[in-house]
């Protein structure tokens, strides 16, 4: 307009609900007809197609996921932050209540695993006061601890990594290695010192003697771990870091046993010749009580040593007896992937007869809510969402969604504070709700993953025939379902379901001027409703939906009243060109590596998944299968049994490289052979402890079983390269053995006891995440206890069999020679 230009625009937007009343739609005989007078204006929210509730009450949850690599004990506590400042802002019937926090079970299972590491250093410490009997030699044994997990802290900073459950595991298992070697050299110089040498020279002679076997068991051990770094798979993730710490704790502390200890010893060790032993304070006597006994253990050795020296075969036969009979009883011990643990969450997925309205499974949800709250009073929250969230939110991602889907989450009070474990809560849950007949399959999940997160064996059935593999996988449901201890049983393939087809009459649309696109978007706008605009109010934008009314939409006499206009502007009823039935459609087509599958999953509940499977295989193995039909076995049973594949290949490479390294020590194959012997009855040991402690196999158990490989040879090391020294000192063969077993049996039980010890409050532990390691402190234990007496016995015997057969060979050598010189004299 002259000179300057404007923008033109016409302001039509309705800025309240009323306005909308009083359009003008239409005319009829010359009046203006408003929408009032032809359709009901309802101020009112979105039809409900997802339920939520807290503790009874409306609510709605948020999920908050940490990036990986993240830290979640602090992103957590950023969280509670954020959410205790934002609550001063919230209108008083408005709070917020964490449901689930992962970090807190991170936080209790840190501190549980530091307790336990305070508790194995307070061990190993008595464990050398006790033999050295001095509290100089302790406090010089005791020095390698900290020097050697410093090292292990600066690992760990330098590598971004944290004092996680891995890590502060792996340091209570390395605590009852970092003083073996030191023990082993302090021994021996406190043996020289007691024989009169000086401390100078005792620290000198006693380490020479003793630090090339020092470093082989390191070695040894090294051999044993390292391997650990290189492990893939889910293995690898939960034991690269226990291999990387403790390989690099166990090497410093050599290196501070044969450097650090000989000069502390040589600065504060008394000299040998002052008659009065430096004891411990008090009323305690080392050489009026500890010394007698420790003396009487070696007398009863010697003489023990003696007499299977004298009956070297028999005591072979013994052995060998004891470890086939151990093999039989596996059979005994069942086999689980990783140990569950009671993190105070409980999770249930539950599916309602199929095709019930939301509002149905609302009320249903709030039923199975009163049964929950008045049966377990542990249950401090409960959350429970009913039908499906249609906007594809989180809820969508971590469990199953539809109008027929009920999922719980529950929070519990602390395993400290309730007399009911979690599976025993998990179980009394899962009877309850076989007492409501809606429910058509149920899961409980004691896991904090999702009602999907627990151990499952899937039977899976590949097939192309819908009738026959359905057919199939509801046999084996019902089969597997009588399996005592088989919890959650269910297939994969829902039910069909009943829906409503619009069978169109060719003829008659084309007599109408319609096509198939013009009815279905007619029928869609009519039930579900079509945004035709918006209204803005108080800076809040809301959709206008149109559609028809509910008693119009919800029989089926009013869909087919549902008008369709044609290209002529003509009004034709749905009925009058088709007719609507009942149908059931076809369930979702699963697919694995590109087959058809149907899925039989089922939770072993008291029971290992390896009992579960090994009666699952047994059925199928039974059962029929029809032609065109395959079954696998999968789920984490799968998982399990390719995780044990994986350490069975490591525990050939630890061997493999542990007699490499014990071959070029001795420079021999026979005594590496020797001392390895000792490995078979380190696992007779696991056997019985975990048959009497009822402690399934599971992936923890069988890392521990593999690590004792490093550990029990140290013994023997120490054993046969004293008893070579003797011989080399010109000592008899059996004066060699016995008298350098006598002299060795003290730092053998030491390191033994210190290992052992420190792995007895892992194996103890009943708090937050004491179910993942107690397994490895189990096994530890039993392999150190059994292997250590089988070692003290049996290795000195092999020595003096494989060696005595070698001087006989030696003698028939220079006897030939001797025959074949005289036979030259004479001629």
């Amino acid at each position: 307009m002259g000179a300057m230009d404007y923008q033109l625009r016409v302001q039509g937007e309705i800025s309240e609900s009323r306005e909308l009343e009083e359009l003008v739609v239409g005319y009829y005989n010359g009046a203006a007809v408003h929408l009032k007078e032809v359709a009901t204006v309802r101020d009112t929210i979105k039809d409900m197609t997802l339920d939520e509730t807290i503790n009874g009450d409306p609510g709605v949850r948020l999920f908050i996921m940490k990036q990986s690599g993240a830290n979640t004990v602090k992103i957590a506590q950023e969280v509670r932050e954020a959410i205790e400042l934002h609550s001063k802002e919230l209108p008083p019937d408005v709070k917020i209540t964490e449901l689930a926090d992962t970090s807190e079970f991170i936080t209790q299972s840190v501190d549980n695993l530091t307790q336990t590491i305070f508790w194995a250093l307070f061990f190993v410490v008595l464990v050398v006061l006790y033999f050295l009997g001095k509290w100089r030699a302790t406090v010089i044994v005791a020095i390698t601890i900290p020097v050697s997990l410093i090292v292990s802290f600066i690992y760990i900073y330098i590598t971004g990594g944290s004092l996680n459950i891995i890590s502060l595991a792996s340091i209570s298992i390395a605590l009852g290695m970092v003083v073996d070697d030191a023990i082993v050299v302090l021994e021996n110089i406190s043996r020289h010192i007691e024989r009169g040498t000086g401390p100078r020279e005792a620290a000198i002679y006693a380490t020479n003697e003793v630090w090339l076997s020092v470093i082989v068991t390191t070695l040894v051990v090294v051999a044993v771990f390292f391997p650990l770094t290189m492990v893939g798979g889910m293995t690898g993730v939960i034991f690269k870091q226990l291999g990387w710490i403790v390989t690099i704790t166990v090497v410093v502390s050599t290196i501070a046993a044969i450097t650090l200890t000989p000069l502390l010893s040589s600065l504060m060790l008394s000299n040998g010749k002052k008659k009065k032993k430096e004891s411990i304070p008090g009323r305690f006597s080392y050489e009026r009580i500890v010394e007698p006994v420790l003396s009487g253990i070696e007398n009863i050795y010697e003489k023990s040593l003696e007499v299977a020296l004298a009956n070297k075969k028999k005591v072979l036969i013994l052995s060998m007896s004891i470890f086939v009979a151990s093999l039989m009883l596996t059979r005994f011990i069942g086999m689980d992937f990783i140990p569950e643990t009671d993190q105070g969450q409980l999770s249930a997925s539950i599916e309602l007869t199929n095709g019930l309205r939301v509002e149905e499974t609302a009320g249903i949800a709030r039923s199975i809510e009163s049964v929950i709250k008045e049966g377990y009073p542990e249950v401090e929250m409960i959350s429970a969402s009913s039908g499906a969230d249609e906007d594809g939110g989180l809820m969508s991602l971590f469990s199953s969604t539809g109008s027929n889907m009920i999922n719980l989450t529950m929070r519990l009070s602390s395993s400290s504070q309730r007399e009911r474990s979690i599976w025993e809560i998990a179980e009394g849950i899962r009877t309850d709700l076989t007492r409501f007949p809606e429910i058509a399959e149920y899961s409980v999940s004691t896991s904090s993953s999702g009602a999907g997160g627990s151990s499952t064996v899937d039977v899976e059935i590949f097939g192309y025939d819908f009738d026959t593999t359905t057919t199939l996988a509801h046999q084996l449901r019902h089969k597997i379902s009588e399996i005592r201890g088989a919890t959650d049983v269910q297939v994969s393939r829902k039910d069909e379901k009943a829906e409503l087809q619009l069978v169109l009459d060719k003829k008659k649309m084309a007599a109408s001027g319609l096509n198939t696109a013009m009815v279905s978007s007619a029928l869609r706008n009519g039930v579900s409703g079509i945004t035709t605009s918006y209204l803005r109010e108080e800076g809040e934008e809301y959709d206008i939906v149109v559609r028809y009314p509910e008693s119009a939409r919800n029989t089926i006499t009013g869909l087919e009243s549902i008008l369709v206009t044609n290209g002529r502007g003509d009004k034709i009823r749905i009925g009058e060109i088709g007719t609507i039935r009942e149908y059931f459609s076809p369930p979702n087509i699963e697919r694995n590596n590109r087959e058809r599958v149907v899925t039989v999953s089922a939770s072993p509940s008291e029971i290992s998944i390896g009992e579960l499977a090994a009666q699952i295989e047994g059925i199928v193995a039974t059962t029929p299968l029809p032609q065109g039909v395959m079954v696998n076995i999968g789920g984490s049973y799968q998982d399990m049994s390719e995780s044990f594949t994986d350490l069975g290949l490591l525990l050939m490479i630890s061997v493999i490289l542990v007699f490499i390294v014990m071959a070029s020590q001795f420079e021999s194959f026979s005594i590496p052979f020797i001392i390895m012997f000792s490995i078979p009855f380190s696992f007779t040991g696991v056997i019985l402890i975990l048959l009497l402690t009822g402690t399934s196999l599971s992936i923890i158990a069988g890392i521990g079983a593999i690590l004792l490989i490093g550990i029990v040879v140290k013994n023997g090391i120490v054993l046969v390269d004293y008893i070579n020294l003797m011989r080399d000192r010109g000592h008899a063969l059996n004066i060699a053995i016995v008298q350098a077993c006598k002299m060795r049996i003290r730092p053998v039980l030491m390191t033994a006891l210190t290992t052992i010890l420190a792995m007895v409050p892992m194996a103890l532990s009943a708090g937050e995440g004491a179910e993942i390691w107690k397994p490895m402190g189990i096994t530890l234990i039993g392999g150190l206890i059994f292997s250590t007496l089988v070692t003290l016995i049996l290795i000195p015997v092999l020595y003096g069999l494989v060696s005595r057969r070698g001087e006989r060979d030696k003698i028939r050598k220079v006897r030939s020679r001797f025959t074949f010189l005289e036979k030259s004299i004479e001629e």
